[in-house]
């Protein structure tokens, strides 16, 4: 039986279709990245009413982010004292798409559930996506405490610009703002239940923040509990040594796969003419 192999333009079709997949699940890797987790000291009795709350809170906070990029709620099942309400919220990075957006919560809701499992609160933070439960009522509270803050290496060489991106992120507007400047990209965002002027303050304060502490170095997070100023000299995301084996994995496949597929695009085209070589004797 005479094989074929398989045609140079399915081959280049394969290669595009796999590259795209394994970029988007990177993408969605690094949207799963924690940024920090924490949960409260108190507990609940396994069984009680509370519990039966959380649980509900939890799944609403999973099915509303199909839908919508932040809300928040307050579960009070019948039956239930006014002492087992649960309070909760969540918030997408505001660039995502609903889908990024529903696959990350989902999987901050799952990862919050197992973290703090027989705790009356918790909170994480996901590169991009934020949860938030307690058995005190937080929403539209304004609360500055750090909730996680890092510098990377000092460099220097970029402090105009850096200056440049914090003070845009710092002047006020938008709940969620993106700036650039050169290299240097940043962005800042602030949880919806705040208000205008509340937003404002929060932002004012991380990014003076983040300007004092971080001084000249590379790249700095700087999260509140209730809002977050970053920037970078390569994205508006902090990249962790995980991002960067990710990026050369991706682009290793990529050249392995190019490379075999112009070989065979070779091969066939020098196959055709070696046949039609021999066929005209």
């Amino acid at each position: 039986m005479d094989m074929q192999s398989p045609s140079p333009p399915l081959l280049i079709l394969v290669t595009i279709i796999l590259t795209q997949l394994l970029s988007k699940s990177c993408y969605s890797s690094s949207l799963n990245s924690l940024i920090y987790v924490g949960c409260s000291q108190l507990r609940y009795s396994q069984g009680s009413p509370y519990e039966s709350n959380l649980n509900s809170i939890l799944t609403s906070i999973a099915n509303a982010a199909s839908y919508a990029n932040y809300n928040n709620f307050k579960i009070s099942l019948p039956g239930s004292d006014p002492g087992d309400a649960v309070y909760g919220l969540f918030q997408c990075r505001g660039d995502l798409a609903s889908g990024d957006c529903r696959q990350c919560v989902s999987g901050a809701v799952a990862r919050l559930g197992a973290t703090c499992s027989g705790t009356t609160g918790g909170a994480l933070q996901l590169e991009g996506c934020f949860v938030r439960f307690d058995n005190e009522s937080f929403v539209g509270a304004e609360d500055k405490t750090v909730a996680a803050d890092k510098c990377g290496p000092l460099v220097g060489g970029e402090l105009a610009r850096r200056d440049s991106v914090l003070s845009y992120l710092g002047a006020g507007g938008q709940f969620f703002r993106v700036s650039e400047a050169g290299k240097v990209q940043g962005v800042a965002q602030c949880v919806q239940d705040l208000s205008v002027g509340e937003c404002q303050d929060c932002l004012s304060d991380a990014v003076e923040r983040l300007r004092t502490q971080c001084g000249s170095a590379a790249w700095g997070d700087m999260f509140f509990a209730k809002c977050y100023a970053r920037y970078s000299e390569h994205s508006y995301t902090s990249k962790t040594e995980n991002d960067d084996e990710i990026e050369k994995t991706l682009a290793i496949f990529i050249g392995l796969v190019a490379g075999v597929a112009i070989l065979v695009v070779f091969l066939s085209f020098l196959s055709k003419a070696l046949d039609h070589k021999g066929g005209g004797k």
